[in-house]
């Protein structure tokens, strides 16, 4: 008590002011609607301003963990299907192609070391090699689409020729809901669009129908992504569609792939030998 005394007694003058000046802004805002609508607009703002940060740190921390529950599942997921949560050690991964007659595959997966996609013919490396089971002549494909074929490797490493080849590479293919296939071939135009060839002109074919491996070769399973339909048109020369189709997979963005080993290739290679002889006998 003693000290509001003595804090009145010495600054009785300053307190009575800024009481009068408390009562005339109470009374200025009270009586006059445009400063009330001044303070309501600033007070909206400010509250508008707060909320928005509280929003936004809101959607932050969802997002957060949102995208810590998805590398939760992808680790999940690659443990169930690859039985690692890295790619250090690479483990082949044995898969039956019930579809293909029952040809069982392995893949393992790996990574580019360097790629090129400007040259007639088009090369990519990957850090696996014989240690990890690659071998020449099997194929590669990526998460979107096929990639290419191993033609050569070290210990630790493979070449691989790029589906981006024009003179080294052709791929057979089909057209998913027809089922007709023909061969697939890069012209040098871009590295977006291969072109499919062999396809019968009454075959029905619209822009947007998927293209995808038709397993009818020892280096990929049947079914594997390819692309869609860009355009086509009969070529003059032979009387057959030539379509162009748009690759799925953007191969100047290629990173993680995955090598395809055909177990039963030999069995296949032998039983094609077999009738090539039986056709050169016939000759």
């Amino acid at each position: 008590m003693g000290f509001l005394i003595r804090l009145f007694s010495k600054n009785g003058l300053f307190l009575f002011f800024l009481f009068l000046q408390i009562i005339a802004v109470t009374l200025i805002f009270s009586r006059n609607s445009m400063q009330q609508s001044f303070i309501a607009a600033q007070t909206t703002a400010f509250n508008a301003w707060v909320s928005g940060y509280i929003d936004e740190g809101t959607s932050y921390l969802k997002l957060k963990q949102i995208n810590e529950e998805l590398v939760a599942q992808n680790k999940t997921l690659m443990k169930e299907l690859y039985g690692k949560e890295k790619i250090k050690n690479p483990s082949f991964v044995r898969v039956t192609d019930t579809i293909g007659g029952g040809q069982i595959y392995t893949f393992v997966d790996g990574e580019i070391v360097n790629n090129s996609i400007i040259r007639k013919d088009n090369y990519f490396t990957i850090n696996r090699g014989k240690r990890h089971g690659v071998f020449p002549k099997m194929g590669v494909i990526a998460p979107q689409g096929i990639a290419g074929i191993v033609i050569n490797t070290t210990n630790n490493y493979a070449l691989v020729q790029s589906v981006l080849s024009m003179n080294k590479i052709r791929i057979n293919a089909s057209l998913k809901d027809s089922g007709f296939f023909g061969t697939l071939t890069w012209r040098g135009e871009n590295s977006r669009t291969m072109h499919l060839s062999d396809i019968p002109k009454y075959v029905p074919i619209k822009v947007g129908d998927t293209v995808v491996t038709d397993g009818k070769s020892a280096i990929f399973p049947q079914g594997i992504m390819i692309g869609r339909v860009a355009g086509y048109e009969v070529d003059s020369k032979t009387g057959y569609w030539d379509i162009s189709v748009e690759l799925s997979q953007k191969m100047g963005q290629l990173n993680k792939v995955y090598v395809v080993r055909n177990l039963k290739k030999l069995e296949v290679k032998q039983i094609q030998d077999t009738l090539d002889a039986t056709i050169n006998n016939d000759q």
